[in-house]
């Protein structure tokens, strides 16, 4: 490739970058292909975080706002988020924090290890449990049609796994949410235990955040919740675990699963 020009003008790696936000790329996607398709041109080496600047915060000789819509969330302005330091707990039993886990389960090597967390539907009053297996991506949803609070997503959990065998019921990571103010009683169901991701640290819970965001298609943003039954949400689990998955040479998250129950 051709040495870059030191005078080439800024509005070309505008028009590149919103292209691939046309096409719906996300600004890490963007950033990536920057490096590895103009290796010569350092200039171009936008981290994705400039990116987002750009599209809420440009101005003049920024992205156009439109394009936020573009984005997987489609939300036009950022949310202001709570600095983490000013979070607290709001559990009365202590809790252990990732930093606690074992080192097995940041392995993937394993059956049993569980990220969990709520997808919840209009104004927070609807929600769903959802359950992702860490090392094949197999879900199982939790039903709760009366409410989210601590007692309620306690036992919707111990209902969605009650048929899960003892071996594949290792470790639960969750967010610090106020629904797991119950979960010494829920670590009796993982055999190692239940733990918890920082605060406003979504990337400790990779697998849940990327099945979420799956799941999406099936549960909208802004819907009522309650409006979903047990069927609807064994039909989203069943597509989601007999779906193929490169990560897995094409195998699906239910095929892995059940070669781990096979003695």
């Amino acid at each position: 490739m051709a040495t870059a020009n030191p005078a080439e003008p800024k509005p070309r790696l505008r028009q590149v970058v919103q292209a691939k936000l046309e096409l719906e790329w996300s600004p890490e996607q963007i950033s990536a292909h920057l490096r590895l398709a103009y290796p010569d041109r350092p200039s171009w080496h936008l981290c994705h975080e400039t990116i987002y600047q750009a599209l809420y915060h440009g101005g003049k000789g920024g992205l156009s706002r439109t394009l936020t819509r573009r984005l997987r969330t489609g939300r036009r302005l950022r949310k202001r988020r709570r600095r983490p330091d000013t979070r607290q707990t709001r559990y009365v039993a202590p809790a252990r924090l990732i930093d606690a886990r074992p080192a097995v389960v940041a392995e993937r090597s394993r059956v049993g290890d569980w990220e969990g967390d709520l997808i919840v539907g209009r104004s927070s009053q609807s929600a769903i449990g959802t359950l992702v297996d860490r090392r094949s991506g197999y879900v199982r949803l939790v039903y709760l049609p009366d409410g989210h609070d601590a007692q309620r997503c306690r036992l919707g959990i111990e209902q969605a796994i009650a048929n899960l065998p003892t071996q594949v019921r290792l470790t639960l990571t969750w967010d610090q949410g106020s629904e797991m103010a119950q979960h010494d009683l829920l670590a009796e169901h993982f055999a190692e235990g239940v733990y918890f991701a920082y605060p406003a640290s979504p990337w400790q819970r990779p697998t849940n955040e990327n099945t979420n965001g799956l799941l999406r298609q099936y549960f909208p943003k802004k819907t009522d919740l309650r409006i979903f039954t047990p069927h609807d949400l064994a039909e989203a689990e069943h597509r989601l675990n007999h779906r193929p998955r490169k990560r897995h040479g094409w195998r699906t998250p239910a095929e892995l699963f059940a070669a781990a129950l096979t003695p």
